[in-house]
């Protein structure tokens, strides 16, 4: 599996981001479009729990997310 960061816009300042894990690019892609005009509901990596209505976000980004792990130095 890969992890993806999908971000959602508001406007210029305002953006909301979760990761999602799927097996390839399109099927990130799919998922996005699946949900889209929707309520989601998603932990984020902070902890903060959040509900969001997909049709109104200005701009969705996917990307593929490479984590580093900061704990090897």
């Amino acid at each position: 599996m890969k992890e993806f960061k999908v971000t959602y816009f508001f406007d210029e300042e305002h953006y909301i981001r979760r990761f999602i894990f799927e097996e390839s690019q399109e099927k990130a892609e799919d998922l996005v479009r699946r949900e889209r005009d929707q309520y989601i509901s998603f932990t984020d990596s902070r902890g903060i729990y959040h509900e969001l209505h997909t049709g109104k976000v200005r701009v969705t980004q996917i990307s593929e997310y490479h984590r580093v792990d900061k704990t090897k130095s």
